[in-house]
């Protein structure tokens, strides 16, 4: 059931173009955390996209339906704007210009806005017209190259790294930072480029440190966190199943062994040539038993296994059950608002926004009546 807790951005207004990927993921985060968030949707939908009703980044929002090349389409959206703190867009360079709400054109209504613009390859550069996707940029920043198996072409880690994370969370940092500054004394608006190719090579900033240090090797699955290292990484079992494995720690490292049953005849693991003989080992011996035996065997242990559920799967885990990590909302397994705060909760208050749902709502909230008047018929 929906409730009335707002989160600590409560009062912060959102105008979010419609668009796909990072862009909605990072105007739901805001929603979840309590701001107001109106995602202007277009006549005819975005290119790419899921069936409304189950578009689960856009809960929380309310949606108006606007056509941006219409005559008074722009000037719809730049009244919005003007009642704004943050405006969203994911377009290529110029796009937004183009259309009559550009920077300058928001800006100029309404000077303490905060303009965040979302792209791949970012706002300028060689590559900033071109058209790509999570895993191009990525690639370029050479986080693809580090996951996966030697010997095999790099893992696609869905589009979590590059959109979501170097993307979505990146925006949201950044507009949020931008506008606690237009809120201090003499501050103002601004516009935030966010390009996941900078937030995805930002994420890498550890590994580069450990390489130039000689602590990481710049080939994958050579290395303690890239599955190289056998006490770091998954193993089937007898069901074909997998287990996590992460005891890089001694003392938890040896409650492993013990568990596992493998402490008498284990190699040293310290010895980096011996690693492939330590992994055989424990592959083996993984493979002796289910899945659920093996959780049953490591549960409520600091041996740092854990058991690797589906998506499926992971809602009735008991740890994440107890926490309420995920919650249902019309119908909607989902994952529950992140991070928690105590005192200003958040919580799911609405299901997906259906476009154009809410015009004269948002009309009569953010007082803008000429939002819900229909466009005039100049054709007669």
């Amino acid at each position: 059931m929906a409730t009335t807790e707002r989160g600590p951005l409560a009062g912060v207004r959102v105008v979010e173009l419609a668009g796909i990927g990072p862009g909605p993921f990072a105007a739901m985060l805001l929603a979840d955390l309590g701001a107001d968030v109106v995602r202007v949707d277009r006549p005819g939908g975005p290119g790419l996209g899921i069936d409304p009703a189950y578009d689960l980044t856009n809960r929380n929002k309310r949606s108006v339906l606007v056509d941006l090349k219409a005559g008074d389409g722009p000037a719809k959206v730049l009244d919005l704007v003007e009642r704004a703190d943050i405006l969203i867009e994911g377009y290529r360079p110029g796009v937004a210009e183009r259309l009559g709400v550009g920077p300058d054109a928001a800006l100029a209504r309404n000077p303490q806005l905060v303009y965040g613009r979302m792209t791949g390859w970012g706002q300028d550069g060689p590559l900033a017209a071109r058209a790509g996707h999570d895993i191009a940029y990525i690639a370029l920043t050479g986080t693809l190259s580090m996951i996966g198996r030697p010997g095999e072409p790099p893992t696609v880690p869905a589009n979590l790294v590059g959109d979501y994370a170097g993307g979505s969370l990146y925006l949201v940092v950044g507009v949020l930072a931008a506008l606690q500054h237009a809120r201090t004394p003499g501050g103002r608006g601004q516009v935030v480029d966010a390009a996941i190719v900078d937030g995805a090579a930002h994420l890498a900033t550890m590994i580069h440190g450990m390489l130039a240090a000689g602590g990481w090797q710049d080939r994958r699955g050579s290395n303690l966190l890239d599955g190289g290292c056998p006490f770091y990484g998954t193993y089937e079992t007898a069901d074909g199943q997998y287990m996590a494995v992460g005891p890089l720690e001694q003392r938890f490292y040896e409650e492993f062994s013990r568990l596992l049953g493998i402490e008498d005849e284990a190699p040293d693991r310290g010895d980096v040539a011996r690693w492939d003989e330590l992994r055989t080992l424990v592959a083996d011996r993984f493979r002796t038993r289910t899945r659920a035996e093996w959780t049953e065997v490591f549960e409520g242990t600091d041996a740092c296994v854990a058991p690797v559920l589906s998506l499926r799967e992971a809602p009735g885990h008991p740890h994440v059950a107890a926490r309420a990590t995920f919650v249902e909302h019309d119908g909607l397994t989902q994952p529950a608002p992140a991070p928690r705060f105590s005192a200003t909760p958040v919580s799911v208050r609405s299901g997906p926004a259906r476009p154009g749902a809410d015009t004269g709502t948002v009309a009569a909230d953010w007082g803008v009546p000429g939002l819900a008047e229909p466009r005039k018929d100049t054709t007669g």
